[in-house]
C-alpha cells in the first residue's frame, strides 16, 4: 500500500452551485473527474492531515464507487479519520449532525439532491464546514479557482473499504469508523419532539402516510415512524434507497409525488401525509384534501413551534430566502421576532444560525429547518408537524384555516421552465435588468409596480455581500414576482417564476390558488416576454 501523485490538468465545468458541483453522473465518471474535484476541495480548505471528517451519500447511482475514491484521497493527504454512514449512506442532515455531534472538521456529502439518480442521471458532492452546514461562497469560490489551476492528486493504493457493518477498519494511517446512519440522528429528534405525545396521537387512530420516493429517507422514516412512534406498520412507503430512486424524480412536490397526492386527496386518505427527496433534506407536507405550500408550512411552524420540547422557550428569529412568500414575515411581525430574507441557498442561514439571530429557516424548494444542524431537514420537519398536531389535536385543513383566519393568505406558486437553452435565459434576465429602473409607476394586468430591483444580500454578520440574486417586481397591493436562475440542475438552465398575492384575513381566503394567482401570472407574462424568450406557452413545472 503506498500513495501515488498523479498528473492531471484542470477539468471544465467544476464550478460548485448553491448546494456544491452537480453533474451528469458519466460527467464524474470520466477520468481524473472526482479525484481533481475532492483534491481541489482539500487544497482549497488548507488540506486535511490530521484532521476529522464525515462521509456519507443519498444512495444514488456512483454512490458507493465514489466514497471509495474520497477516502483514498483522504488517507494520501493525511486525514486522521473519516466518520462514514454504513454503506456510505447519510443523509444531509443526519451528516450534518454527525459533524457537529462529533466535532469533525467537516465533511463531504454525495448528492444531487432532488435530481434523478442513474447511470444517465445526475450525481452531485459538497464540503460541509465544521458547523455542519454548506460551504459558504468564499470556501466554493477557493474550491472553484483551485480546480482551474490544479496539476496532480494524491491517492492511496488500496484495497476497497469494506463498509457494510459498523466497526473500524484502517487505511494506511488513517481511521475509518463505519456507523449506523440512523441512531444518532434518531437521538436527536427524540430530544427535540414530545415523541410520547406522537405517540398518543399515532395510538388514538390518527393515520399517516410517508413516501420516502425510494431515497435515503426511507430507513429515517422507518425507524422513527413506525418503529419508535408507533406508526401502523407500512405507513412508510417506497422505503427502500435505490441506486435510481426506482425509476422517480425524488423531489417532493406535487408533480412528482403525485402517487401520494393521489392518496390524500381521495376518499380513503390518511390524516397526514409527507414526502422527502433523495437525501432527506426537503419535504412535503399534505393533509386530508389540503396541500400545504412550503411557504405555508415554514409560516405554520413558526407560529407553532413553541408545541415541540425543543422550541418551548420561543424563537430568535425566522429566516427565509428571498423568493419564498411573506407569511413567515407576519408570524415574526406578530411575535416581535426579527425575520430575514435571504438569497437562495441554505449557506446563507449558516451565519444566522451560528450567531443565534434565528431558530428556524426555510425556504419554498420545499426545505425548512432549525438550527439543530445546518441543513434543511425534511424528517424534522414531517415531526414538528406530527408534535403540532398531537398538541393541537386538530386537522391539518383546520390548522390551516385558523392560521390564514389570523395573519391572511399568501397565494403561492412557483412556475419552472426547465432545461431552457442557457443564451435564451440568460437574455430574459439581462432585459429584465435593463428595464428595472422603468418599472415603478406602470401598470400590468391591472396592478401598478411599487419597487423593482435585482436583489442584493448584505450579511449582518460578516458584512459579505452578495449580488444579482434574482429580480424581484413589487406591486402596490403586495403581490410579488421573483425570477431567477437555478443552480441546480445539469442541463441548460432552469428559470424559475415565484409568483405571490396576499389576501389579509378579512379577504377572500379560499379561492382556488390559480385563480388568485391570475393577474400576477398575467403580469409577469406581460414584463418577461417569457413565451418569446423560452419558446414555450406553459411551465414545464408547477409547484
Amino acid at each position: 500500500m503506498s500513495v501515488n501523485t498523479v498528473t492531471t490538468t484542470p477539468i471544465e465545468g467544476q464550478k460548485p452551485g448553491t448546494s456544491g458541483l452537480r453533474k451528469k453522473t458519466r460527467d464524474f465518471m470520466q477520468e481524473h473527474f472526482l479525484e481533481n474535484f475532492v483534491q481541489s476541495i482539500i487544497d482549497a480548505i488548507g488540506g486535511v492531515e490530521g484532521k476529522t471528517l464525515v462521509l456519507g451519500g443519498d444512495g444514488r447511482f456512483f454512490n458507493d464507487r465514489a466514497a471509495q475514491v474520497i477516502l483514498r484521497i483522504c488517507a494520501a493527504n493525511g486525514a486522521a479519520k473519516v466518520i462514514v454512514g454504513q454503506n456510505a449512506l447519510l443523509s444531509t442532515p443526519a451528516a450534518s449532525n454527525l459533524i457537529r455531534k462529533r466535532g469533525a472538521d467537516g465533511g463531504f456529502i454525495m448528492s444531487a439532491s432532488h435530481n434523478p439518480g442513474g447511470e444517465d442521471e445526475d450525481f452531485g458532492l459538497k464540503f460541509n464546514g465544521a458547523n455542519g452546514g454548506p460551504a459558504p461562497e468564499s470556501v466554493t469560490d477557493r474550491i472553484f479557482a483551485r480546480t482551474r489551476e490544479i496539476t496532480e492528486y494524491r491517492i492511496f493504493v488500496a484495497q476497497d473499504a469494506d463498509l457494510s457493518a459498523p466497526g473500524s477498519a484502517q487505511m494506511g494511517g488513517m481511521e475509518i469508523e463505519i456507523v449506523d446512519p440512523v441512531a444518532d440522528y434518531a437521538e436527536l429528534m427524540d430530544q427535540i419532539f414530545d415523541f410520547a405525545a406522537i405517540r398518543d396521537l399515532l395510538g388514538a387512530g390518527f393515520t399517516l402516510r410517508f413516501d420516502a420516493m425510494h431515497a435515503v429517507t426511507g430507513p429515517y422514516a422507518t425507524e422513527i415512524l413506525e418503529n419508535r412512534l408507533g406508526a401502523a406498520p407500512g405507513s412508510v412507503v417506497n422505503a427502500t434507497p435505490l441506486p435510481d430512486f426506482g425509476g422517480g424524480h425524488p423531489d417532493p412536490n406535487p408533480v412528482w409525488a403525485d402517487d401520494l397526492m393521489a392518496v390524500m386527496m381521495g376518499a380513503e386518505a390518511p390524516d397526514f401525509g409527507a414526502a422527502s427527496d433523495g437525501d432527506g433534506d426537503r419535504n412535503m407536507i399534505v393533509g386530508r384534501g389540503i396541500y400545504v405550500t412550503p411557504s405555508d408550512s415554514l409560516a405554520v411552524l413558526a407560529a407553532n413551534a413553541h408545541h415541540a420540547p425543543g422550541y418551548a422557550a420561543g424563537l430568535s428569529g425566522v429566516a427565509r430566502s428571498m423568493p419564498t412568500s411573506r407569511a413567515a414575515d407576519l408570524v415574526a411581525e406578530k411575535a416581535g421576532i426579527d425575520c430575514y430574507e435571504t438569497p437562495t441557498g441554505w449557506k446563507f442561514f449558516g451565519n444566522l444560525l451560528d450567531a443565534g439571530r434565528v431558530t428556524l429557516c426555510g425556504e419554498e424548494s420545499a426545505g425548512t429547518g432549525s438550527d439543530h444542524v445546518r441543513e434543511k431537514d425534511g424528517l424534522w420537519a414531517v415531526l414538528l408537524w406530527l408534535n403540532i398536531l398531537a398538541a393541537r389535536r386538530q386537522s391539518v385543513a383546520e390548522i390551516m384555516r385558523d392560521h390564514w383566519a389570523e395573519y391572511g393568505r399568501n397565494y403561492y406558486s412557483r412556475h419552472d421552465y426547465e432545461a431552457v437553452p442557457a443564451d435564451r435565459a440568460n437574455a430574459l434576465i439581462d432585459r429584465l435588468r435593463g428595464i428595472l429602473d422603468g418599472l415603478p409607476g406602470q401598470d400590468f394586468a391591472g396592478m401598478q409596480v411599487e419597487a423593482a430591483n435585482d436583489f442584493a444580500y448584505h450579511d449582518p454578520i460578516d458584512d459579505s455581500v452578495s449580488e444579482r440574486q434574482g429580480i424581484r417586481i413589487i406591486f402596490t397591493d403586495g403581490s410579488r414576482i421573483v425570477m431567477r436562475l437555478s443552480g441546480t440542475g445539469t442541463e441548460g438552465a432552469t428559470l424559475r417564476v415565484y409568483l405571490e398575492r396576499y389576501q389579509p384575513a378579512d379577504g377572500n381566503l379560499s379561492l382556488p390558488v390559480e385563480e388568485a394567482l391570475a393577474p400576477v401570472i398575467a403580469a409577469a407574462e406581460d414584463i418577461a416576454q417569457i413565451r418569446d424568450h423560452t419558446g414555450r406557452d406553459r411551465p414545464d413545472v408547477t409547484t
